[in-house]
């Protein structure tokens, strides 16, 4: 179980530092402003547009795969253990 943990741990903060610094460069307007939770400016390039794009995917990367290595794989372990 520990190795499920380690592997969430990583995905948690490997994509939510990916998703932390798009959101600072991309959606916080200024330092009194709404920080990482800003609107996306409209007026992005290709390579913006692709940024906001990645950190939408790193956002559901993060919270799918700490839900698949916290809850569903222990719980697919324990149901085995049980059936057994």
């Amino acid at each position: 179980m520990a190795d499920e943990f380690a592997k969430g741990l990583g995905i948690l903060t490997g994509g939510g530092l990916i998703w932390m610094v798009l959101s600072g460069w991309f959606t916080t307007p200024g330092f009194e402003d709404t920080q990482l939770l800003g609107e996306i400016p409209g007026n992005l390039d290709t390579y913006g547009q692709a940024a906001i794009m990645l950190r939408e995917v790193m956002f559901w990367f993060v919270v799918l795969g700490v839900l698949t290595f916290w809850v569903v794989i222990p719980a697919i372990d324990q149901l085995r253990e049980a059936s057994s």
